[in-house]
């Protein structure tokens, strides 16, 4: 009888815990490559997969994948036609992600709008959630469209931003500028009753030189000129919430995740929401701890292991989390940007990029599903055989 659990404590159990290979896998996708690779190398290995997101787009899939169900809505994207978005619910907890309503990629290929668009539709989303019953709302931001300090999700939501002749100021962040006045009375009161986590893979205030304006606005599409125009509205807007709810609007805008998503993060903490690192919250959620416990190897990954990987993004939350478990990780990547020292220093034993496999790197992106099956089955020859 020894022999035998002896025998089965030997099968190695791998969990994947990975985020997407934007533009070419989305994590569920990553999941099944990866596994139908290791399975090649070692049909006996015990395998669970937990796709895994930081807060940004895919955070709702991933949520879905562990089990939660999808709820489909229709709402404003951001540049206020009708769009189609999905939230996620198990029990009493929602998760929401920004990007399904006011995301990048809601606008029309090649455009950008970085003075106009809105966040309306993100606070019809988390209106939804709130219909569903929710009580817990993980608001996962990132790959917004938006610079408006969440003052479109806050109108959907009930408040009210008017100009000196009283009427509504234009959508988006370039309108900010003429708000006279603030009226935050009619928000939704059920709002109070709800704890709302405001998850963000980013910890920039929302102004000022590391503000939303100046170090995302050029991602969608903002000019110099431009940056500075958001930039002194999102400022004037918070010396007007300051002028309804007193100081801690300054203290708002000043904290971290408060810039994050175009300054949705603003809007966010003026709702009450606290501040957590994306990764943290989803992993939570997800419930990585009891997976991480039956497994002995984790494979976790991203399209690019860089620098900016190991400031909050999803590899390196698992990492973190593995190590600290006693758990050996390696991960999967489309391009890798980092020397096994920083990698080490991760929690990251070894990093297998698809250019290892394949050097063409536009072949990598096209065929990176059954590339990415022949860099999980080595793998599987080095840790699991």
């Amino acid at each position: 009888m020894q022999v035998a659990d002896a025998a089965v404590d030997r099968t190695p159990r791998v969990l994947i815990a990975a985020d997407k290979f934007k533009g070419s896998l989305t994590a569920v996708q990553v999941a099944e490559r990866v596994t139908a690779g290791l399975r090649r190398a070692a049909p006996h290995a015990e395998i669970e997969s937990l796709p895994v997101a930081d807060g940004g787009d895919g955070t709702v899939d991933a949520a879905v994948a562990a089990g939660f169900e999808r709820r489909e809505v229709r709402v404003a994207g951001p540049l206020g036609h009708e769009v189609s978005a999905s939230f996620a619910l198990r029990g009493p907890t929602a998760v929401v992600e920004m990007a399904e309503a006011s995301g990048l990629q809601r606008l029309p290929s090649g455009v950008f709008a970085p003075l106009s668009s809105s966040t309306y539709g993100t606070g019809e989303l988390l209106r939804a959630a709130l219909d569903a019953g929710a009580r817990t709302i993980v608001f996962g931001v990132g790959g917004s469209a938006t610079t408006d300090g969440g003052a479109g999700m806050l109108s959907a939501l009930g408040a009210r931003f008017l100009d000196a002749e009283g009427e509504p100021v234009a959508p988006g962040g370039a309108g900010l500028a003429d708000v006279a006045s603030a009226d935050l009375s009619g928000l939704d009161g059920r709002l109070a009753a709800v704890d709302l986590v405001l998850a963000s893979d980013v910890d920039n205030p929302l102004t000022g030189p590391t503000g939303a304006p100046a170090v995302y606005g050029p991602q969608k599409g903002a000019g110099p000129d431009d940056v500075a125009l958001l930039d002194g509205a999102l400022a004037h807007f918070a010396g007007v919430l300051e002028k309804e709810i007193g100081p801690k609007a300054a203290g708002y805008a000043t904290a971290p995740g408060a810039g994050a998503a175009g300054g949705v993060g603003y809007g966010a903490l003026v709702l009450g929401a606290r501040f957590r690192p994306g990764i943290e919250v989803m992993l939570d959620v997800l419930g990585f701890a009891p997976a991480l416990e039956r497994a002995t190897l984790v494979i976790t990954g991203e399209g690019s292991l860089d620098e900016q990987t190991l400031h909050g993004k999803a590899p390196a939350g698992v990492a973190a989390a593995a190590r600290a478990g006693g758990k050996e990780v390696v991960a999967v990547c489309g391009r890798l940007a980092l020397p096994p020292e920083e990698l080490g220093r991760a929690g990251i034993r070894r990093a297998y990029p698809l250019t290892e496999a394949e050097p063409d790197i536009a072949r990598c992106i096209a065929e990176a599903g059954p590339i990415l099956e022949r860099v999980a089955e080595n793998i599987g020859h080095d840790f699991l055989t």
